[in-house]
């Protein structure tokens, strides 16, 4: 496979600031805006943000921050990373994107999910005992709104359609949409069933765990007889010009996100251990851009058997408050350095 795309996923973490406060949340999104403008500079394929409504996070409105980059970049794919489709609204969400495509001409990618953190169900008047419904319903009516035309529908949880015409239209007539699962088989047969592009969230233990996800969405595809595509992967990691300076600039914030997130689910704290042993053997990818390209051809490698593998890798950059030098400086390493070395590591 010849096509191998990189990306660089955020979700707007709050960073420091160069006197070594945090930044306001208003400074963090323009750090975004940066980062992606040097991404775009530096050949990166795709450059996603993801959607939270917690303090310790920024973007709350992907589209809102991607049509922002939109007008400052020429090249990049702008993704969602993810969508939390369940507490939003189908028509809405195909509407926003149309709109990106337009100001980006072409470049939109929605990546829908039904997110990792439930704060938005609350927020907008969702309830988590229709958790699984809400996203089976909403999949099916946007799966409905990508062809363009008139839309008849009906469920429980939303409000039916009759012919109903959804504006603006892509210019392509083709919006381009993924979605993202982080380990249900469920999920992936799903996903074949629309025949949509599958992005895999492997952010814990080696990535070799995943081949039977990649193997069960070739197999649902064909036996239901849609199209399977390249499978993306996106996991965690930190790149600078050391692996003693990736692993201290990483570890503090990556420690109080870890366990302020953990607090919520059960976690015991993590430990320093736990860390080193994930980034030298898990799904992080942490280090001088040597080490990080290496690993993560590794990776890419034990998930590409067969006739179908891995078609792009997307990596987290921010974990936490790290110094926004810092994470502009792992964007520009990333781009510079890592891409090539893993496209030539797998002759790629």
């Amino acid at each position: 496979m010849s096509d191998l795309q990189f990306g660089l996923d955020t979700f707007g973490d709050v960073p420091t600031a160069d006197d070594g406060t945090l930044a306001t949340h208003a400074a963090a999104i323009r750090q975004v805006v940066e980062e992606a403008t040097l991404a775009d500079e530096l050949g990166v394929d795709v450059f996603a943000v993801g959607e939270h409504h917690r303090p310790e996070y920024a973007i709350s409105s992907p589209e809102t921050v991607l049509a922002g980059i939109a007008t400052r970049t020429s090249r990049i794919r702008l993704a969602s990373g993810v969508t939390v489709l369940s507490s939003d609204d189908p028509v809405r969400v195909f509407q926003r994107f149309a709109t990106v495509d337009a100001l980006s001409r072409g470049r939109a990618q929605v990546i829908l999910g039904r997110g990792s953190f439930t704060e938005s169900f609350p927020l907008f008047g969702y309830s988590l005992t229709d958790y699984d419904e809400l996203f089976e319903e909403k999949i099916e009516l946007f799966a409905r709104l990508r062809d363009e035309g008139p839309v008849t529908w009906e469920g429980r949880l939303r409000p039916s359609l009759r012919d109903a015409e959804v504006f603006p239209k892509t210019e392509s007539g083709h919006l381009d949409t993924w979605v993202g699962v982080g380990g249900s088989p469920q999920s992936v047969v799903r996903t074949a069933k629309y025949g949509f592009p599958l992005m895999l969230a492997i952010i814990g233990g080696g990535a070799e765990r995943f081949a039977p996800y990649v193997d069960l969405y070739r197999r649902a595809a064909e036996q239901l007889g849609t199209e399977a595509h390249p499978v993306g992967m996106h996991s965690p990691g930190f790149v600078a010009d050391t692996d003693d300076q990736a692993v201290e600039t990483m570890w503090p914030h990556y420690r109080i996100m870890h366990d302020r997130i953990g607090a919520l689910r059960g976690w015991p704290p993590i430990t320093r251990a736990q860390f080193e042993h994930e980034v030298a053997h898990g799904s992080m990818y942490v280090g001088s851009p040597e080490t990080v390209a290496r690993r993560i051809a590794a990776a890419i490698d034990a998930l590409s058997a067969g006739e179908l593998g891995i078609g792009r890798f997307d990596l987290i950059y921010t974990a936490g408050a790290q110094p926004a030098a810092a994470r502009l400086r792992a964007v520009e390493l990333y781009g510079t350095r890592v891409i090539p070395m893993v496209r030539d590591i797998l002759g790629r």
